[in-house]
């Protein structure tokens, strides 16, 4: 009786977390629907024409759409992780999408400026030069784990947009064990994603990153204070 009993704790702990996970990312993705439908249609594209009328659009829409629809996703990751639920009630994605709305969108500015640069000489200056495409793919892992350490300080701390990206910076250089989980994880989670199960992309994708991103920032974070 107490196995069966226990099984049953087991599968309705993963079904709990299996829901979760999927309703948050299913929110994600609808806020994302625009971006989503540019990122297609870039993939599609036939010539360099179709890139010039459909980059502004996507530049617009980064830092007002997907970047404050990915910090909310991270502030329901964060109290996954931090089990907030036990103490107060949950909060809804809608709730923690407009509270950080003009951080997440100040920060994500800069970001994609980054991201576009970053881009742009990849495309233009990369071509056909080995040393210069290694250079550039080891700036876009740092790129890439320093936009996650971002949404991870900016759910986490009461900070300005500022302040985010130079303790996002700080973390992200001087935490090698940090640098890797979020790179291993992240990496790895988004390389099955595009390759091998799409389809996972809408439901889970988003949300697992996420959640084991500020995991392992977490766990860091925790080690300063105790440390300290």
């Amino acid at each position: 009786m107490e196995q069966t009993s226990g099984v049953r704790g087991g599968l309705y702990a993963v079904s709990e977390w299996i829901s979760r996970l999927a309703l948050a990312n299913l929110s994600w993705t609808f806020f994302n629907l625009p971006v989503g439908l540019l990122l297609l249609s870039l993939l599609y594209s036939t010539g360099a024409r179709d890139l010039w009328y459909l980059l502004p659009p996507l530049m617009i829409l980064l830092p007002v759409v997907f970047f404050p629809a990915t910090t909310a996703l991270f502030a329901q990751a964060r109290e996954w992780v931090r089990k907030d639920e036990e103490k107060a009630s949950r909060r809804s994605y809608w709730s923690y999408y407009k509270e950080n709305y003009k951080t997440s969108a100040a920060a994500g500015t800069f970001l994609t400026v980054l991201w576009g640069l970053l881009v742009a000489d990849l495309y233009y200056f990369s071509a056909g030069n080995q040393l210069l495409m290694n250079v550039f793919l080891v700036l876009g892992i740092l790129l890439f784990v320093y936009t996650i350490n971002c949404f991870s300080i900016m759910v986490h701390y009461d900070m300005k947009a500022r302040q985010v990206m130079k303790q996002a910076l700080l973390i992200t250089i001087t935490s090698p064990v940090l640098f890797v989980a979020v790179a291993v994880s992240a990496g790895f989670m988004l390389m099955v994603s595009l390759y091998i199960f799409p389809l996972i992309i809408p439901i889970f994708t988003g949300s697992i990153i996420a959640f084991l991103s500020f995991s392992a920032f977490y766990r860091v974070y925790r080690k300063l204070n105790t440390e300290d």
